[in-house]
């Protein structure tokens, strides 16, 4: 389910706080003598304790998380960046945004970045690898680190669509060298808009920090005005409105993810009559969405049939695929590139993704999965 869902008001209260404890200051900087905290400063630090992460940053959205975590790690103007062809467009436009040029994989039985294509991809121009962690599910991190370590390339998560899945125990996002969260409206937790990067590597987060805040070192006891810069940065920082709500529904995602799964696992007995979504050894879904595969065009037709009279609709598969797979971005890939990923839109197009919402109770999945398998 979407953060959206359970908004009320404890972010409200909390996002009162900021007029009634912090005299209106919205800026995450400066403004000593007026405030009494920064809440994007608390947000980052419970952003590290619930992850378990030594280096967490808030910035303004997962896009600008992904393209300053490319900064950090030295991707440049000519170097080759590898991702996947299923996506959202925004992995490809950051890594664009930066200078660099995206190479694109096929995917495998989990719709994730395909471990046997990455290697194929893999040139002496390649700086990085972005595996994204598509509707809850985990990629093959376990191959994908291997390859990344045995060629010594940085490996970035690009957890926007996952936020609360873990693999061995260890929450998506904070596994490979680098990890970015998304906060928009749509995601597991929201702030409206807002993203976050995460890491072990102190290096890298130093690099971040300076980069997402027009360079400034911020310097502990050193006036911000008189603040050090050692590299050009952007503005890509977070709002002290966003990390009040964010702060807030970060208690949230344990409730999110136990709800999640309630629904989801009645949608899972779908998969004794199609095909079903991979799901790696050691790793646990957010289970925000249920993926299943149908082969036979007239039973897709019905099932959307059904999901349209119940007033729930699909997502991103089939609905918003000219936005999640990179052959339909012609004006980014050339024919040649979209055509090695071919058999990749043949799969998806036999795929429905149901969304899991908390506003849609447990019977409500119980009736809408009885009524697809009495069709079927």
């Amino acid at each position: 389910m979407p953060g959206y869902e359970i908004i009320d008001q404890k972010e409200k209260k909390q996002i009162n706080k900021i007029f009634d404890e912090n005299n209106g200051v919205l800026f995450a900087h400066g403004f000593e003598n007026l405030r009494k905290k920064y809440f994007v400063r608390d947000f980052e630090e419970n952003i590290k304790k619930t992850f378990k992460v030594n280096h967490a940053l808030c910035v303004s959205s997962g896009t600008a998380a992904i393209k300053i975590a490319l900064r950090s790690i030295g991707v440049k103007r000519g170097d080759h960046v590898i991702t996947q062809s299923f996506n959202f467009i925004a992995t490809v436009e950051a890594i664009l945004d930066i200078g660099a040029k995206p190479i694109i994989t096929k995917i495998d039985q989990s719709l994730n970045l395909c471990p046997n294509d990455l290697i194929k991809k893999i040139s002496k121009k390649t700086k990085a690898v972005i595996a994204v962690h598509m509707l809850g599910f985990s990629c093959n991190l376990e191959e994908i680190l291997k390859i990344c370590k045995k060629n010594k390339i940085p490996l970035i998560e690009d957890n926007c669509e996952a936020i609360g899945a873990k693999y061995k125990k260890k929450y998506l996002g904070t596994v490979a060298d680098i990890g970015v969260f998304s906060f928009d409206f749509a995601k597991n937790i929201t702030t409206g808009e807002g993203g976050a990067i995460l890491t072990n590597k102190k290096n890298y987060y130093e690099i971040c920090k300076q980069y997402h805040d027009h360079g400034h070192i911020t310097k502990i006891g050193r006036p911000r005005g008189e603040d050090n810069v050692k590299i050009p940065g952007f503005n890509y920082r977070m709002t002290e409105l966003q990390a009040a709500v964010g702060m807030v529904q970060l208690k949230k995602l344990k409730k999110i993810i136990n709800e999640n799964k309630k629904r989801y696992l009645q949608l899972q007995k779908l998969n004794k009559f199609f095909g079903e979504r991979y799901i790696f050894k050691d790793t646990t879904p957010s289970y925000d969405t249920f993926i299943f595969e149908v082969k036979e065009k007239k039973q897709i037709k019905k099932i959307l049939e059904i999901l349209q009279k119940n007033k729930i609709g699909t997502k991103n598969l089939p609905g918003a695929i000219k936005w999640h797979f990179a052959g339909s971005w012609k004006h980014i890939f050339s024919q040649k590139q979209i055509k090695q990923i071919y058999n990749c839109k043949i799969k998806l197009n036999k795929c429905i993704a149901i969304p899991v919402l908390l506003k849609k109770s447990v019977n409500f999945y119980k009736k809408i999965t009885s009524e697809i398998i009495k069709y079927c």
